[in-house]
């Protein structure tokens, strides 16, 4: 099971916060924003934060599914306002800021937890994700081990360009293949952070290069992806795959010996379970840390039982 020491301890602590919340008369109403749920990422982190709320009797969600539509959840948010939510809880990703929007709930001096990533110059009040520039770091580490210091490394990106989840990614496992015999090769085309575009991206390059014996994608849809184009080439024997998230169709191919061998933790379900609990003590008036990064994990064949989960939804 996808569990993390800090859960536990911060569930404990909340257990006396959720009897004054419940003790309360007014009901509590908590607007849950999405740019999308079409990924089981971002499924599972909004499944998790519904299993939570149930705890907690006079809680009401209002969850906003954007669709992918910017202006979608600008009114998401503009409505969630007018019906006076007392709280947001947002995960907007792949967005890197919303100044309009974000500037009319500061207005409205209602709290924001940030889920997954922090937005670029918008004000929050808290934010739990993973450390992505530390984790990537880890997996390039256990990249440039597996290929013992050589050989060619395709990376690809999920885009945009100035994607900041994804570039802290690139950037950590380049900063432990810097320096090595191992000779990198960026993929032109982004993956889209997809499955899909993981398989078409890969068959492009597969195409275009002879020899490759790994590569790194920036979450593990575009990894699976990636994998099944690699099978279909007849190249599986010759070329690593690496990812990040901790998905479970990626964490059961590391389990059964397969070519994917590695992935950053990123756990949706943990993150959304912590950010409600967070979300409730900043109502509860308490003190909470403006940023928790989560602590660097390296998924691989040695630990992976302890982190797989065929019940999860992600």
């Amino acid at each position: 099971m996808k569990h993390i020491m800090a859960l536990s301890i911060f569930l404990v602590i909340l257990l006396g916060i959720a009897g004054a919340a419940q003790a309360q008369a007014k009901e509590i109403k908590i607007g849950v924003v999405t740019l999308q749920m079409r990924s089981p990422y971002f499924i599972s982190m909004v499944r998790a934060i519904e299993a939570e709320a149930p705890q907690f009797k006079n809680v009401k969600l209002f969850v906003a599914d954007g669709r992918g539509d910017v202006a979608k959840v600008t009114a998401d948010i503009e409505d969630l306002i007018a019906k006076r939510v007392d709280g947001f809880i947002m995960n907007i990703s792949p967005l890197e800021s919303l100044p309009g929007p974000m500037a009319a709930i500061k207005k409205a001096g209602i709290p924001v937890m940030l889920l997954n990533r922090k937005l670029r110059g918008d004000p929050y009040t808290s934010w739990i994700g993973a450390d992505n520039l530390a984790t990537a770091t880890g997996v390039g580490e256990y990249i440039v081990k597996r290929l013992e210091g050589k050989g060619i490394l395709l990376m690809m990106r999920g885009g945009p360009e100035d994607n900041s989840t994804g570039n802290a990614r690139r950037d950590g496992v380049l900063s432990k293949v810097k320096g090595t015999n191992i000779q990198t090769i960026i993929a032109p085309a982004f993956g889209g952070w997809t499955e899909d575009g993981g398989f078409k991206v890969m068959e492009d390059m597969l195409a275009k290069h002879k020899k490759i014996d790994a590569v790194f994608c920036e979450n593990d849809s575009m990894g699976l992806g990636a994998m099944k184009a690699i099978r279909d080439a007849g190249r599986s024997k010759e070329i690593l795959v690496f990812g990040f998230d901790g998905q479970k169709e990626a964490l059961r191919q590391i389990m059964i010996g397969s070519n994917y061998a590695g992935t950053g933790h990123n756990d949706a379900n943990t993150i959304g379970r912590m950010g409600f609990q967070r979300m409730m003590a900043i109502l509860a008036g308490a003190t909470v840390d403006t940023d928790t990064p989560f602590p660097v994990r390296v998924i691989n064949k040695d630990n992976v039982a302890k982190y797989y989960d065929p019940d999860s939804i992600f």
